[in-house]
């Protein structure tokens, strides 16, 4: 399908609501370092809170953040790495935790962890999961508009529809959270082919924070954002659009994707904060009463 995406596009009054919805709801992910602490103390009351996985901290740590989090009076989502789970009984202990808990969401990533434990991807564990009957209501899972950097486009695709599937069988809502993408057009490009093939999956769209530049950028192959930074660093005209300041802000971003976020079904917004949350809600603030 051909993209429709244009920058010039501008925002109507309808859609610019839309968009500052989905500021106001947003979901702001945190990492499980020491910087988390004051990152806690920085979230405005009741929020949407996304717990990584560490590959070096482990299961165990996020299970202990979102514990701590939804005792502050938070909504906590912890992030699962599939190639991190153990085995079966590992299984049925990370289930038994989110059923006895509540814990009602839970965010599904295939993970980096090599070698892996008894589940080398994603849907493998998922249906594991599943049958270990965690208690969930929905289930987040990843999805890659800028694709991935050791995962074949295919593959990635072909994935997604399979979870997808599989949750559609078992009677748990889902959606797709994208990776950060700072190309606009690249991303309602792919959006339109995965509807047109079939993805009915609600989408959190995957964006920065008001994260200090520096950090954006050395953090940014580590998220698997390689080729958008790449993206950013060969388009003038990019960089002047997102980076002019020292900080990122999201907007920049927002603003151009604005006509389309509605149509095509993009419901929330994660935000990936590095634990500069304190930043992040100062400039949601400003943007909600501007």
């Amino acid at each position: 399908m051909a993209s429709r995406f244009t920058a010039r596009v501008k925002e109507t009054p309808q859609s610019e609501q839309y968009r500052l919805d989905l500021i106001a709801g947003l979901t702001h992910e945190l990492i499980p370092l020491k910087s988390v602490d004051a990152a806690i103390e920085a979230l405005p009351p009741s929020s949407k809170v996304s717990v990584t996985c560490s590959p070096v901290k482990g299961i165990d740590t996020t299970i202990e953040l979102t514990d701590r989090i939804r005792a502050a009076g938070h909504m906590a989502i912890p992030h699962i790495s599939a190639r991190m789970v153990e085995d079966a009984d590992h299984v049925a202990r990370i289930a038994a935790w989110l059923r006895t808990e509540d814990v009602g969401t839970m965010f599904l990533v295939g993970g980096d962890a090599d070698p892996p434990g008894a589940y080398p991807d994603a849907i493998s564990f998922l249906r594991d999961l599943l049958d270990a009957d965690p208690g969930l209501r929905t289930i987040g899972v990843t999805a890659y508009p800028d694709s991935h950097p050791l995962i074949d486009t295919d593959v990635l695709h072909e994935a997604l529809h399979a979870k997808q599937a599989l949750l559609a069988e078992a009677g748990v809502a889902g959606y797709a959270s994208t990776q950060m993408c700072f190309d606009s057009g690249k991303i309602v490009s792919w959006l339109e082919r995965e509807r047109a093939a079939g993805l009915t999956l609600p989408i959190h769209l995957g964006v920065a924070g008001v994260v200090d530049r520096s950090k954006l950028m050395t953090m940014g192959v580590r998220l698997g954002i390689g080729s958008s930074l790449r993206y950013l660093k060969k388009n003038r005209n990019a960089i002047g659009r997102l980076l002019t300041s020292a900080s990122f802000d999201p907007n920049k971003l927002l603003v151009p994707l604005s006509p389309h976020l509605e149509p095509l079904a993009v419901e929330g917004l994660h935000c990936f904060t590095f634990n500069q949350v304190d930043a992040t809600v100062s400039w949601q603030k400003r943007v909600l009463e501007s």
